[in-house]
């Protein structure tokens, strides 16, 4: 059961009798206002006021926890000195109010009955704020509004500044500081057990770590750690926090756990289901559940499928009580079949009122939605945040259908590939539905409900073409209407293209559209079946277009990627902005080009081919094609090289790059630069991957090299990585000893980000030697100090010296000081795990002094980061907490959340060399949290970390739970570390 926070009596805030900001009897004059959440202050205005001696004080602050009522001098006696008053205790308590009243304004302390009061206004005191604070958060937890709740406390937990009535001396006030910090820990574990409820268990470990260790005696804190680990699929460490309560309990009190923690643990023991829910226990109302609503509209004009909409619609409402109803559609492209399943979406959705889900699966063009990415979006689309999805396949579909299980969601899975692709992201929860729409019949999907969805009948498709065109040019041409809908195939989409371009052009007649339509040269004998009638449909509208707008239709055709750009799209076409707006503009009014976003658009994955097949077919030079796509290539490393040139000034790695023949796009500051780069990563990749032909290869492995920031963006950086790997098998396969070096040397700088330190070294390996053929400094240098990385990673610092000064020697010659900085960094780092502490010290200096040189924020932080490491090593460690919080600011604002959590460790490292477990856990936490530089190897290690943390504060059971999973990953990858952790599991290491 959850613990409520009451405010006791004693602090409920005035009655509000004074109108706010305003005194009693003195209108014109502001009141004052207080605070007793830390030392007890008065400030009138922004000016803070004298508030005297220790003693004086604690008058005050007596007074101002009264609410107003007057406190006789008796009681104030008692406040201040309790039974051991001085004689001339009365005396004293009137010079303090004196003394109070002429720093207050006129009518705040006031003299009745031989007392004294003080009339506060609303909202003047922090402690009545921080209460109403929690009363609007009870009342938004009441309606199930968690967000707004969570918020609230926030707010009302900052408004406390160290201890409660700080320095103030006597019994009351020992009292009422015992109180408050009492209501604070309520308060803290009111919005962490909130903060689980909406499944920010990840990033509630680390606090409650902290704070278990600061109040060990505190259950209810232990329990919530429980649930908390337990939620982030830490079981065993889940466990080990209840052995050491039961211990510390036994050990300090002599008694056991609380029933409600017995319980928890056996719960946690049968992997109980409902643990992985919000708290059915709790009083107040559970979290709101997230109800995603991701149905497309519905067309207004939809039209006829009768038989179809109700035979779905009595599939979809009889889910309740079956395990899963599956619909899936199939026919060729163009006859309606994400219509239909749409409309009959919305006509049933009234029956799933835990939410609906839509994805586009591009089933039908290159490169289909791959199950995992689907399943994150649809994860996060029910409420579950980034840090708990995790990363395989198998692991998102069980906890999709965990997240699914006791809600009923309606799940549209349109233009889906095969039934392979469909099968992870079926619900398989009784009372969920899926609808699944693909140009295959899906037979091997097991248990589905098939509906081959034909052309409509001639008089649904004279219908539809009525209400788009309009009844009164219809009925004036009934016969030239039927000969256009037929001539359509009675292909809804072929219609709906014909009587758009009618409609918008109220000078052509019904037979002036049948007379085109007619003519068998302006449209292929593709009125059969398969794909050529998609294509007679799309043919249609290509008719239409004047030769602009043809041009750019084939051209941008030819684009890989989600969407297009505006400003890419110019590029294409080799034609200004303003231009190119007006021609994409009028091919979305052609329904033949989708504006994805304002200054965004995309192809429907059929509409694509079709373009494409016109660019073979129309586009004349044929060498134009090529000519378009290099226009692209070129702006994406041109825009990519700016991004970089602005993150690393000084750095002459774009000096190497290939010279394009189109500049890119220009920024004006990195926090633009580094947002264009980010929202591009799909399209940038896909270009890459289409221009590795012999002509375009180097430009494309340097646009991989200029745009290698993705690599670390979480849901690209398995797409780079692949990308990547393609470029070196295309230079390779090329001959081009100069483009795989550079790709090899990328591909490196990956597999070292995620611990693949095996990998990235045979990969260098190979970059050297294609390095000493092609005299590519850029190549020289970054797979030198790349294998430096790599040594040091390994534990082999002699090996990754010699690199490192032969990186050095390399940048110097090139005159790339951003590079040498970083190989001077790195040699710091390797001189230091040779106990060469001091010149290890002058040389992260001299990579700050480089950096700080150069302008160079981005980078400043890996300085920082090998700075803070040897002064910790020399025992300078104040100093190495200055230089690693100021590294991990600048990592957190350049979104490099590895290099984030990777320094989350070193401060670990630093603290709990001080002895300040509490926050060595803390940042340990935060790094598994966050992820790290090294991958599992690295998450290992922080374990490691974590658990001699958790033995300093008596946790010894969490601490081997730590260890024995840190112990499996070494194991696996056959890393030394192991024996490390073999030893802390002695019995004797946590003796």
């Amino acid at each position: 059961m959850v613990d409520v926070p009451r405010v006791p009596e004693q602090w409920r805030p005035a009655s509000g009798n004074i109108p706010e900001g305003r005194t009693e009897g003195h209108p014109e004059v502001r009141a004052p206002h207080f605070t007793v959440l830390g030392p007890v202050r008065a400030w009138h205005g922004t000016e803070q006021l004298p508030t005297g001696s220790p003693q004086q004080r604690a008058l005050l602050a007596a007074l101002l926890l009264r609410d107003g009522r007057t406190a006789t001098a008796s009681e104030l006696i008692d406040a201040l000195w309790g039974e051991e008053s001085p004689s001339q205790a009365l005396a004293a308590v009137r010079t303090y109010a004196s003394r109070l009243r002429k720093v207050l304004p006129p009518g705040v302390l006031v003299s009745e009955s031989g007392g004294y009061a003080l009339q506060v206004a609303d909202g003047a005191l922090d402690l009545a704020v921080a209460e109403d604070l929690w009363a609007a958060a009870e009342k938004a937890r009441g309606v199930g509004d968690l967000g707004t709740a969570r918020t609230l406390v926030n707010k009302a937990l900052a408004l406390w500044d160290g201890e409660p009535l700080a320095g103030v001396p006597g019994p009351y006030a020992d009292t009422q500081r015992t109180r408050l910090d009492e209501w604070r820990l309520q308060l803290i574990e009111s919005r962490l057990d909130m903060d689980l409820e909406v499944g920010c268990h990840a990033e509630a470990v680390s606090e409650l770590t902290a704070l278990t260790a600061a109040h060990p005696l505190r259950e209810r804190l232990r329990e919530l750690l429980m649930l908390a680990l337990y939620r982030s699929g830490r079981q065993a460490e889940a466990l080990a926090v209840y052995a050491d309560t039961r211990r510390l309990l036994a050990d300090e009190l002599g008694v056991d756990p609380r029933p409600g923690l017995k319980d928890l643990q056996q719960r946690i023991l049968r992997a109980d289901p409902a643990l992985t829910e919000p708290s059915a226990a709790a009083p107040e109302p559970a979290a709101a559940v997230v109800r995603p609503a991701q149905l497309p509209a519905t067309v207004p004009d939809f039209t006829g499928r009768a038989s179809f909409v109700s035979e779905l619609s009595d599939i979809l409402s009889a889910a309740e009580g079956r395990v899963m109803a599956v619909s899936a559609l199939a026919g060729i492209g163009g006859v309606g079949k994400t219509t239909l399943a749409v409309h009959v979406a919305h006509v049933a959705r009234a029956h799933f009122p835990d939410g609906q889900l839509y994805i586009d699966l591009q089933g039908a063009g290159a490169r289909a939605a791959e199950p995992e990415t689907v399943l994150g979006a649809f994860l996060r689309a029910l409420g579950t945040p980034d840090s708990a999805i995790p990363d395989t396949l198998e692991e998102r579909a069980a906890l999709y259908r965990s997240v699914l299980d006791g809600r009923r969601v309606l799940v549209l899975l349109d233009n889906a590939r095969d039934a392979a692709q469909v099968r992870p992201l079926l619900p398989g929860m009784e009372g969920c539905a899926a609808l699944v729409t693909s140009r295959v019949r899906m037979v091997d999907l097991a248990g589905a409900h098939l509906v081959d969805l034909d052309v409509m009948s001639p008089e649904e498709a004279l219908l539809l073409f009525t209400r788009i065109v309009g009844e009164e040019r219809v009925t004036s041409e009934r016969e030239a209407a039927l000969d256009v809908v037929a001539a359509c195939g009675f292909l809804p989409l072929a219609i709906r293209i014909a009587a758009s371009r009618l409609a918008a052009r109220r000078t052509w007649t019904v037979s002036t559209l049948a007379a085109k339509l007619a003519d068998e040269r302006r449209r292929l004998d593709e009125l059969q079946a398969g794909d050529l009638a998609v294509k007679a449909t799309f043919e249609l509208g290509y008719g239409q277009l004047e030769p602009s707008q043809a041009r750019a239709f084939r051209l941008l055709g030819l684009a890989d990627g989600p969407d297009l750009s505006l400003a890419a799209a110019a590029a294409v076409l080799d034609l200004p902005p303003e231009e190119t707006e007006d021609l994409l503009e009028s091919l979305v009014d052609t329904s033949l080009v989708e504006s994805a976003a304002p200054g965004r658009y995309r192809y429907h994955d059929l509409v694509r081919l079709y373009a494409r097949a016109c660019a073979e077919r129309d586009e004349q030079p044929p060498s134009e094609r090529d000519a378009a796509m290099s226009r692209l290539l070129d702006f994406y490393l041109g825009s990519a090289a700016r991004v970089y040139a602005i993150e690393r000034p000084g750095d002459r790695t774009v000096d190497h790059l290939e010279v394009t023949a189109r500049a890119g796009l220009d920024f004006t500051d990195s926090g633009r630069a580094f947002d264009w780069l980010h929202t591009e990563a799909s399209c940038i990749l896909a270009c890459v991957q289409h221009s590795l032909g012999q002509d375009s290869l180097r430009r494309a492995v340097d646009l991989l090299l200029a745009s290698k920031d993705l690599a670390e963006s979480g849901a690209i950086s398995y797409r780079y990585e692949m990308a990547t790997r393609a470029a070196c098998e295309a230079a390779a396969e090329a001959g081009d000893a100069l483009a795989e070096g550079r790709a090899r040397v990328t591909l490196a700088q990956v597999l070292n980000k995620y611990g693949r330190f095996d990998d990235a070294s045979g990969q260098l390996e190979r970059a050297a030697a294609l390095a000493a053929r092609s005299k590519d400094p850029w190549t020289t240098g970054n797979a030198l100090n790349e294998q430096g990385i790599v040594n040091n990673c390994v534990n082999r610092p002699d090996v990754s010296e010699v690199h490192l000064r032969s990186a050095i020697e390399v940048f110097r010659a090139d005159g790339n000081r951003h590079s040498e900085a970083s190989a001077l960094c790195n040699l710091s780092r390797a001189l230091l795990a040779m106990g060469r502490t001091t010149r290890s010290i002058e040389l992260a200096r001299q990579g700050i002094a480089v950096y700080s040189d150069l302008g160079v924020t981005y980078r400043l932080a890996n300085a920082k980061y090998a700075l803070g490491l040897a002064l910790s090593d020399a025992g300078h460690r104040a100093d190495a907490l200055d230089q690693l919080t100021d590294a991990l600011q600048i990592f957190a604002t350049n979104r490099q959340r590895l290099w984030q959590g990777t320094t989350h460790y070193r401060v670990a490292q630093v603290h709990l060399a001080d002895r300040r477990a509490t926050q060595a856990a803390q940042h340990a936490e935060q790094a598994l949290a966050i992820g790290c530089v090294g991958g599992e190897w690295m998450r290992a290690n922080v374990l490691t970390l974590l658990g001699e943390s958790l033995v300093s504060l008596g946790q010894s059971d969490r601490a081997q739970a730590c260890w024995r999973e840190a112990l499996a990953i070494h194991e696996e990858a056959g890393a030394p570390e192991a024996d490390r952790v073999r030893f802390l599991l002695e019995p004797s290491a946590c003796a």
